[in-house]
């Protein structure tokens, strides 16, 4: 992708250093569970034992406050990483400038931007405890996209790696975001809490797959207006569609492929919606509620 030259979007929240790195608890989890532990005997307990045992680790060397080197890396390692992070910091704050663009022309007057925040590891969002292993998120109750870039590295074992691939999850968490602002995941939620397991499994589905095609549709005017796409980004795209089906997740966790658990659509379903968003370049073609 040609993203360099594009305006970065700032509407980023960069939480990656607020952590106790070698306590391993952030400290926006200690702040939400301090009422609760404060009302019963048994976690005023707990706060006192912790309290000793972090004044020992501080007293003796063994904690810090700082962001902490990770163990292993020389200095002039952790500077390339920090390095890398960086410019990844930067790819995500011009993909996310690109679907401002892209979203304010398709929703004239009715797109509220998002905020993306990049975190590290765990985060407080609106929608409890955010942790990186879930991989990148949205959070409809403060209408933010969160993401740790360690996933990158996860794309690329899934089989997915460049830049469009990752702009692609970007944009698919955007979709989420336009779906948010229409009305469509209230109505969706709405409709799972009266419906049994699978239904309400199906509804996921369906929202997960119009998100798809909505990063298609993104897609389409980042290649038709923005020329940013180079030669392979669009498969680039397909690539990452594919890595994260649910039948072929389920098969990397060596499990047998159960479509009645699905939540997100198969790798085949994933991908042709991504494409119906790309060629067409309309919201109206995304209505993957209707799929028969």
């Amino acid at each position: 992708m040609r993203w360099r030259d594009s305006d970065r979007s700032s509407n980023i929240e960069d939480r990656r250093d607020q952590q106790m790195a070698s306590a391993g608890v952030p400290s926006a989890l200690l702040l939400r569970l301090l009422p609760f532990l404060l009302q019963t005997k048994i976690g005023r307990v707990i706060l006192l034992l912790g309290g000793l045992y972090f004044a020992f680790q501080y007293f003796t060397g063994g904690l810090s406050l700082e962001p902490s080197n990770q163990a292993g890396f020389s200095q002039s390692q952790s500077a390339s990483n920090t390095a890398a992070q960086d410019e990844n910091a930067q790819f995500v704050a011009a993909i996310l400038g690109t679907t401002e663009t892209v979203w304010n022309q398709l929703l004239q007057g009715r797109y509220v931007e998002p905020k993306l925040v990049l975190y590290r590891n765990m985060t407080s969002t609106g929608c409890g405890m955010g942790q990186a292993q879930s991989g990148p998120f949205y959070c409809p109750a403060d209408s933010k996209v969160y993401i740790d870039l360690s996933f990158l590295e996860e794309l690329k074992k899934l089989g997915a790696p460049g830049d469009f691939a990752f702009a692609y999850v970007i944009a698919h968490e955007v979709g989420h975001h336009v779906q948010n602002l229409l009305g469509t995941s209230t109505k969706v939620r709405q409709a799972q809490q009266a419906a049994g397991k699978a239904q309400a499994n199906q509804l996921s589905v369906a929202l997960e797959l119009q998100a798809d095609c909505y990063a298609g549709v993104w897609g389409h005017y980042v290649d038709r207006q923005l020329n940013l796409l180079e030669a392979g980004d669009v498969e680039e795209g397909i690539a990452a569609a594919s890595a994260v089906g649910d039948d072929r997740l389920q098969k990397l966790a060596g499990r047998a492929v159960q479509p009645e658990a699905f939540t997100h659509g198969s790798s085949a379903d994933r991908v042709k919606w991504f494409k119906t968003g790309f060629a067409s370049g309309k919201l109206a073609s995304c209505n993957t509620f209707n799929r028969n």
